[in-house]
């Protein structure tokens, strides 16, 4: 238990810290990635999530190449969640999200990364659990909100 609550407080220590300026803001909303799966050796990830925007909660399905590169093969996938910025219409969260930032990658505490798609939405990840560890792929990450 103590394991699981370092790791809370790790992770929301890795989102306060990051430097850009879409986290000086108030979080439009957070996600949660819910189900993982992985096709070893391909490198193709997939899953869903759930995005909580205005008190709603509104599921997602994701789908990568790479994502989870490097992982920790013990991570599960409640142990991924997030705060998203300049978020104005829930249906901009859906698109291709690249990595624009990487930070704790190699730190105790797990892993954290800053992504945007092209609609300008900002999507701050991370390792809730310490140690555990994610790495993004060039190739980014799709998203679609289910309908």
């Amino acid at each position: 238990m103590d394991r699981k609550l370092f790791g809370l407080i790790a992770g929301t220590i890795l989102l306060l810290s990051n430097n850009l300026s879409a986290s000086a803001q108030e979080p439009a909303g957070t996600i949660k990635i819910t189900t993982r799966m992985v096709a070893p050796g391909v490198g193709l990830s997939w899953g869903d999530g759930v995005l909580t925007y205005k008190g709603q909660e509104i599921p997602f399905t994701f789908q990568a190449t790479g994502l989870f590169r490097n992982v920790d093969e013990n991570i599960t996938a409640a142990e991924l969640s997030g705060e998203v910025f300049n978020l104005q219409n829930p249906a901009d969260f859906s698109g291709n999200y690249q990595k624009v930032e990487e930070k704790g990658a190699d730190s105790e505490a797990g892993s954290s990364a800053t992504m945007k798609n092209e609609k300008g939405v900002v999507v701050n990840l991370v390792s809730t659990v310490a140690g555990r560890k994610f790495n993004f792929s060039r190739e980014g990450l799709k998203v679609e909100l289910k309908k």
